[in-house]
């Protein structure tokens, strides 16, 4: 017998605001339920409002709600300075690699190959 661990999908009505679709969909895709909250108000407020509520109300009765003692994982959600420091560390990176480029493609030695390429 396997003795993997699979996630299943539960509406976690005690972490949730309304019914608990959210943080039962956080939980399931390891995201925190901030993410997911935000989506779906976003979602209302730019067209989708009739699919988003639907889709709400569907999840509400085809989700199971979570057996009792239950816990899921919290998701702590990045501050935002954590994601700052990594947006800035990911440019200079970035940065690093295009200044390497910029220094190969405007060197002797690439143009000689190149030359020699064209042979």
């Amino acid at each position: 017998m396997s003795n993997t661990h699979h996630k299943k999908l539960y509406r976690l009505p005690e972490q949730g605001v309304v019914k608990g679709v959210c943080a039962g969909l956080a939980h399931y895709f390891g995201v925190p339920v901030a993410l997911i909250r935000t989506m779906a108000i976003l979602s209302l407020f730019f067209g989708l409002f009739g699919i988003t509520v639907l889709t709400y109300i569907i999840l509400t009765f085809v989700m199971d709600t979570a057996p009792v003692g239950y816990q899921a994982e919290e998701h702590e959600a990045p501050s935002p300075r954590k994601i700052l420091d990594e947006v800035d560390y990911q440019l200079r990176s970035g940065e690093e690699r295009l200044r390497q480029m910029e220094r190969y493609i405007t060197s002797d030695s690439y143009g000689v190959r190149s030359r020699f390429r064209q042979l």
